[in-house]
C-alpha cells in the first residue's frame, strides 16, 4: 500500500509544475502590452543585441532540464517519456528551493552528437542547461561539447551535483572520525556518471587513495578499453594495486561510497574496514547495504540517498542553491571553484555543536533552515563565480560564433 501512494499522487495531480503568468491580462490594453503589438518593440531590441533577451524576458532565470531517459535513477533506460516525472520533480524543487524556473525537455535521441546539436540549438530560449538521466559514456561527450558550444552554463546534476553533496558529507564525516582527506582510503562502488564524477572531485580535493569497483570487482585500466574517461580515471586511482572482488578493496578502508546497486556489500565487509568506518550507501530505492546490516558491521556513520532516513546525501542539497548563485552571478559557466565553494558551504551549514554521526548534512525539507541553507550555497557560488572570472555582464555573454 505504501508503494502505491506515489502513483496515486501522480495520477491525481497530473503534473507537479505549471506556467504562471507574471503580468495582468485583464484589459485589451494589458494584452496589447504583453502580446501583439507590444512584443514587436522587444523583438526589435533583442534583434539588435540578442543578449537583451536576458533582461527583457524570463531567460535570465530559466533553465532547461534535459534528458533522453537512458539512465533514470537506478531504473536504467526508461525512455524519454518515462523521464518526465523525474524532470518535473527536479523542476519543482528548483523553483521551490532556489527560485529558479525550469522547463523539462524529454528528447528522443541516444546519439551523443545529435543530442548535443538538438540541445545547443535551444540555447536562446534558456539561461542554462541542466543535464539529467543521460547514460555514460554519452553524457561525458554531450556535456563537454555543450560547454564548448554554448555561452550559458551547462550542469550535469547526476555527476556534479552528486559529487558536491558527497564531498560535503565526507568532509564532515572525516572530521567526526578524526581522519583527513589526504590519508583516507576510499572505495567507490559504481563507475557510471555519478561514480566517476565523485572520484574526480575527491582527487581534486586532495584524496590520494581511491579504489574504483563495479559489481564484478576492482576496476583496472585494461577493463576500460574504448572509454577514455574511465581509462584516465583508473590511471589516477588504486595506488596500492588492489585486485579481486569488492571485499578485497574494503579491507582496511576508511570510507565506502556506493553509487551502484542494491546489496553489493555485507555486514562482514563493513566489519573488515578500518576503525570508525564511514558508509555512504546511495543506490535508490534499495541501497548497497541496509542500515541495520551496516550498523551490525560496526559502521560509525551510515548515510543513504533516501529522504526517509537521517544523513541523506543527495544533489537536492546542491542544485537549487548552485543554480541560484550561478544565475545571480550571470555566470557563463559552472567551474570547479564554484563547485568546491558549494561543497564547503554545504558542509559548513551544519553547526559544530550539531554535527554528529546521525547529522552530517542539513535536512533539505526543513522549512525553517531551507532558506538559510540554499541562500548560503547560492552566496558562496556567486562569490566564487566573481572571483574565478566566470561572472560577466549580460552584453558579454554570447557565443563566439555569430
Amino acid at each position: 500500500m505504501e508503494e502505491s501512494l506515489p502513483i496515486e499522487m501522480h495520477r491525481e495531480i497530473k503534473g507537479k509544475i505549471e506556467t504562471h503568468v507574471r503580468v495582468p491580462l485583464d484589459t485589451p490594453y494589458d494584452v496589447s502590452l504583453a502580446y501583439i503589438p507590444g512584443v514587436a518593440e522587444a523583438c526589435l531590441e533583442i534583434k539588435s543585441n540578442r543578449n537583451k533577451s536576458f533582461s527583457m524576458t524570463r531567460r535570465w532565470n530559466t533553465v532547461a532540464i534535459v534528458s533522453n531517459g537512458t539512465s533514470v535513477l537506478e531504473l536504467g533506460d526508461t525512455g524519454p517519456a518515462a523521464s518526465m516525472p523525474l524532470l518535473e520533480g527536479k523542476a519543482a524543487v528548483l523553483k521551490a528551493f532556489g527560485g529558479v524556473d525550469a522547463v523539462p525537455l524529454c528528447i528522443d535521441c541516444k546519439d551523443a552528437a545529435s543530442l548535443t546539436g538538438i540541445v545547443a540549438s535551444l540555447e536562446y530560449g534558456f539561461g542554462g542547461f541542466m543535464l539529467e538521466g543521460i547514460s555514460a559514456p554519452e553524457c561525458y561527450a554531450v556535456e563537454k561539447e555543450l560547454k564548448n558550444r554554448c555561452a550559458v552554463p551547462v550542469f550535469n546534476d547526476s555527476r556534479d551535483g552528486t559529487a558536491v553533496a558527497v564531498l560535503a558529507a565526507l568532509k564532515n564525516s572525516l572530521k567526526l572520525a578524526e581522519k583527513s582527506l589526504k590519508d583516507a582510503k576510499i572505495v567507490i562502488s559504481g563507475c557510471g556518471a555519478a561514480g566517476t564524477a565523485v572520484a574526480e572531485m575527491l582527487l581534486k580535493a586532495g584524496v590520494r587513495d581511491i579504489v574504483m569497483c563495479d559489481k564484478t570487482g576492482v576496476m583496472l585500466e585494461r577493463r576500460a578499453a574504448g572509454n577514455p574517461v574511465l581509462q584516465e580515471l583508473f590511471r589516477k586511482t588504486n595506488p596500492r594495486g588492489i585486485r579481486g572482488k569488492i571485499k578485497a578493496s574494503l579491507k582496511g578502508a576508511d570510507v565506502f561510497i556506493g553509487l551502484s546497486a542494491a546489496n553489493v556489500i555485507t555486514a562482514d565487509d563493513v566489519a573488515s574496514m578500518a576503525e570508525k568506518p564511514v558508509v555512504f550507501a546511495m543506490a535508490n530505492p534499495v541501497p548497497e547495504i541496509l542500515a541495520e546490516n551496516a550498523q551490525k558491521g560496526g559502521a560509525f556513520i551510515y548515510a543513504t540517498g533516501r529522504s526517509d532516513r537521517p544523513n541523506q546525501i543527495s544533489s537536492i542539497l546542491v542544485f537549487p542553491g548552485l543554480l541560484r548563485g550561478t544565475m545571480d552571478a550571470k555566470a557563463k559557466e559552472i567551474n570547479d571553484r564554484m563547485l568546491f565553494a558549494a561543497a564547503d558551504a554545504l558542509a559548513e551549514a551544519v553547526d559544530e555543536e550539531e554535527l554528529s554521526p546521525e547529522n552530517i548534512l542539513p535536512f533539505p525539507c526543513d522549512p525553517v533552515s531551507r532558506q538559510e541553507l540554499y541562500g548560503r550555497v547560492a552566496d558562496a557560488v556567486r562569490a566564487a563565480a566573481v572571483a574565478s572570472g566566470a561572472s560577466t555582464q549580460e552584453d558579454l555573454r554570447q557565443p563566439a560564433q555569430q
